[in-house]
């Protein structure tokens, strides 16, 4: 097996989002090659409850560190919620401790070619550099270096500019200048032997960008799915006209901001007339600064009683709630990743979602629907009108069902462990040569 050096500063099993992201690519890699994983101490305790205990190196954060982190997250907060085009910017010392203290502790053994590859992943954004990638061309034995997948910086539809400027989108101008003043981001790019892109409007901005490592970008979603999600059954046999000893369910997952599109949902359900829309319901699972909003949205379109708002729940969780529905509806306007829609798809559930970003890329025309993101009449219109044809037509829905899994087969964590596996090999195979 190879020796891969992983370097994950987010990498957490009992948290969602980025960290979970790294702990299930640590995961994957594991099975298919022999790891040694550096990250961060505050992933100490989550790691050693599951047993991980050898073979990881921990980077301890000063109390400085931890002062500024507080200080950080006040100045990036407004009214309850996070500017995020500011808090990424300000993250950014953060990151270059870290990334300094791997450079200092395995500058040497990968120069000495003690690593078959040295892959670095998280923070997921296309913005930070890691300079251990220098050690890698700086031995007598050159060692591959892997970065990503990285993603984001998807823009908004033009027809979403108020949302895009409730989102602090005004603000995104501070992602792009990562690339011309933070030291040595460039060379990180242009000397990655691989560049994972997490989805293709990145792999573009990175071909653009650094024209000479085009050949090096890989598409590779950074999301992955638990095998047990594929292993829920099929739904159909109670939900269609003439059986009513069930309901046709549909499913939100997501936080609820401004930019997911939840309220959207909630009126294109309206707009289903009641002969059908007696027959369906609606579940809406996270929370976030538009919950108030969306119930007192929900009681005025007089749908409140057919729609049921859960909170958060555990990640765990999230199988049982797509084992119990039948069509996933996630109108998010600007998703670059999306993990849930692919967990969705894994159980067998068709997604309704719009097409930008990553989430339209995993659904296809045969395993769910792209609604065009050409203004918010059109989505609403569209996505009532595709709840009330896949809640009446039992032979498309179950075609597209079919599509749905079939398609899904390919996001596994298993599977892209295998992948990265092909990859490493490729590599260390052309290093060796040349």
């Amino acid at each position: 097996m190879k020796k891969i050096l992983l370097v994950i500063e987010s990498c957490n099993p009992e948290l969602s989002s980025v960290p979970l992201v790294g702990y299930n690519f640590f995961r994957a890699i594991s099975e298919v090659a022999d790891v040694h994983l550096a990250t961060h101490c505050r992933n100490r305790d989550a790691l050693t409850r599951k047993g991980i205990i050898e073979n990881v190196t921990y980077y301890e954060e000063s109390a400085g560190e931890k002062l500024y982190y507080r200080v950080i997250s006040f100045l990036s907060s407004f009214r309850g919620r996070i500017i995020w085009p500011l808090r990424h910017a300000l993250q950014f010392p953060i990151f270059f401790f870290f990334d300094r203290y791997i450079y200092n502790k395995f500058s040497r053994p990968v120069s000495q070619g003690v690593f078959d590859v040295v892959h670095t992943m998280t923070p997921i954004l296309p913005r930070y550099p890691y300079k251990i990638s220098k050690a890698c061309k700086s031995g007598p034995r050159k060692t591959p270096f892997v970065l990503g997948p990285v993603n984001g910086g998807v823009p908004y539809p033009g027809a979403f500019k108020s949302i895009s400027n409730r989102e602090f989108g005004y603000l995104n101008w501070l992602r792009k200048i990562g690339a011309w003043v933070v030291p040595g981001y460039r060379y990180t790019y242009k000397s990655a032997d691989k560049i994972l892109a997490g989805s293709t409007f990145t792999a573009n901005w990175i071909r653009t960008t650094f024209p000479e490592s085009a050949e090096n970008v890989h598409l590779l979603y950074e999301n992955g799915v638990p095998e047990s999600f594929y292993n829920i059954s099929s739904k159909t046999e109670n939900c269609f006209p003439g059986r009513d000893s069930d309901k046709f369910r549909l499913l939100f997952i997501g936080r609820l901001e401004p930019y997911k599109g939840c309220d959207m949902l909630l009126e294109a359900y309206s707009k289903v007339p009641e002969s059908i829309r007696s027959n369906l319901e609606l579940t809406i699972v996270g929370d976030g600064s538009e919950r108030g909003r969306l119930e007192d949205m929900a009681s005025r379109l007089g749908i409140s009683g057919q729609v049921h708002f859960c909170g958060w729940i555990d990640h765990s969780e999230v199988q049982e709630e797509c084992a119990a529905a039948h069509l996933f509806c996630f109108p998010s306007v600007r998703e670059f990743g999306g993990a849930v829609v692919m967990e969705a798809m894994a159980a067998g559930l068709p997604c309704i979602v719009v097409d930008n970003g990553g989430i339209g890329e995993y659904v296809t025309s045969d395993s769910g629907v792209k609604l065009a993101p050409v203004g918010r009449g059109n989505v609403v219109d569209r996505m009532a009108q595709e709840i009330v044809e896949l809640s009446r037509d039992r032979a498309r829905y179950e075609q597209m069902v079919t599509a749905t899994k079939d398609r899904a087969k390919q996001f596994s964590w298993s599977h892209k462990g295998k992948t990265l596996a092909k990859i490493y090999d490729q590599l260390t195979v052309s290093a060796v040569t040349n």
